[in-house]
């Protein structure tokens, strides 16, 4: 199988907060939801939600790294959507956008030094 993706990813878990900045479904804006993030890398995260976020949700994302002492925020946009438990559990894809070069290279750095250690 060819993989796809532009940049290595970081196959641990985060905590991380996303904010719901713009859907095209019901939900409030400004909706604040507690997660977690798996596989990050420079352009982009796996989140699971116990919300299913609809495919062009727009998000802003706030990354807590186990062994970095601050947070990096990410803006993206909902790429692919996956049931996990029906009604329960969800994964999404997210591919950053207009986030700030400063925090792209936060998190190159981040996973690059996780990756060699």
């Amino acid at each position: 199988m060819n993989e796809k993706r532009r940049a290595k990813r970081l196959h641990e878990e985060s905590e991380i907060t996303v904010t719901i900045i713009a859907c095209s479904k019901k939900f409030p804006k400004e909706k604040v939801i507690y997660n977690t993030g798996k596989d990050v890398s420079e352009s982009g995260a796996r989140i699971h939600s116990n919300i299913f976020l609809p495919i062009d949700t727009m998000l802003r994302i706030d990354f807590k790294f186990k062994n970095l002492q601050h947070i990096i925020t990410a803006m993206g946009k909902v790429r692919w959507i996956k049931v996990v438990c029906e009604d329960e559990s969800y994964d999404a894809g997210v591919e950053f956008v207009n986030t700030p070069q400063e925090a792209v290279k936060r998190l190159s750095d981040y996973v690059a030094w996780k990756l060699k250690s």
